[in-house]
């Protein structure tokens, strides 16, 4: 579930493959609602659980963020994301915070 956080996103709960696309969803469809461009932290500090589907999730919503004029940041990743990030090579595509 994504949820706003001030001027930001939380994630609670697990980051599968089960609920990526709802995730990446909701997470659109919040930055293109947002009235101003800027900066937007991408709070992973609740996510329980995560596949590799969850770093799709993170380079889609980078994507539309860019596209939208907002600079995206990640804040607390969970260590299995980084290990995922690490394997597949993308650590340092992340805009961690």
């Amino acid at each position: 579930m994504i949820e706003q956080n001030g001027d930001g996103l939380r994630v609670t709960g697990p980051m599968l493959i089960a609920n990526a696309s709802a995730l990446l969803r909701a997470g659109r469809g919040f930055l293109r609602s947002r009235a101003t461009a800027g900066e937007l932290v991408f709070d992973l500090s609740s996510v329980e659980e995560t596949d590799s589907s969850a770093l799709s999730v993170i380079f889609g919503l980078l994507r539309t963020a860019r596209d939208c004029g907002v600079t995206m940041r990640i804040a607390h990743p969970p260590a299995s994301m980084i290990s995922q990030a690490a394997l597949y090579g993308v650590s340092d595509s992340l805009p961690l915070a």
